[in-house]
């Protein structure tokens, strides 16, 4: 018989784990380094931190609850996975919209089907449930953490940054 409550809570520690890793990967950055364009997409490690917030956003609380808060601001038009917002402003959107996340996480069964719905496939009908929805989470999470990672290495050097 599956534990649930043990699978739920490691599937949210492999989550947090991800999410120190982003945090741990950009630690020590000024602002000039966050804003950085080190590859050719043109994307920026702030860009892509606030890129995870609004992941956090869409998933738990768009999708998952089918209800979600309007943004703090204005859409000002950045190009993607970019911003004008400062970094204080981004990771404490970062850690505002992973709050909400664990809150929704820890009151959810995992079999919790969404209220709402995302508008894409292949994510729509891979997402039916709290326990695939904390599974891509990790997955987004991961993938540009490991972004992050190849940005750190271009822009100081610094490697093996993070929790794992």
């Amino acid at each position: 018989m599956v534990d649930v409550d043990a699978e739920k809570a490691a599937l949210h520690e492999f989550l947090t784990c991800q999410r120190d890793s982003v945090r741990a990967i950009l630690s020590g950055l000024d602002e000039r380094a966050l804003r950085m364009r080190v590859l050719p997409s043109g994307w920026t490690p702030l860009g892509l931190v606030e890129h995870l917030a609004h992941a956090e956003r869409h998933w738990f609380q768009e999708v998952l609850t089918g209800s979600v808060a309007p943004l703090p601001w204005p859409d000002t038009g950045d190009a993607p996975l970019t911003t004008s917002r400062s970094p204080a402003v981004v990771f404490d959107f970062y850690r505002d919209q992973c709050e909400l996340s664990d809150r929704i996480i820890a009151v959810t069964a995992l079999t919790a089907s969404p209220a709402g719905r995302h508008p894409g496939e292949p994510l729509a009908a891979q997402t039916t449930d709290l326990r695939r929805i904390i599974l891509h989470m990790i997955e987004e999470t991961a993938r540009h953490a490991g972004h992050l990672d190849v940005a750190r290495e271009l822009i100081d050097g610094r490697t093996g940054l993070g929790p794992r």
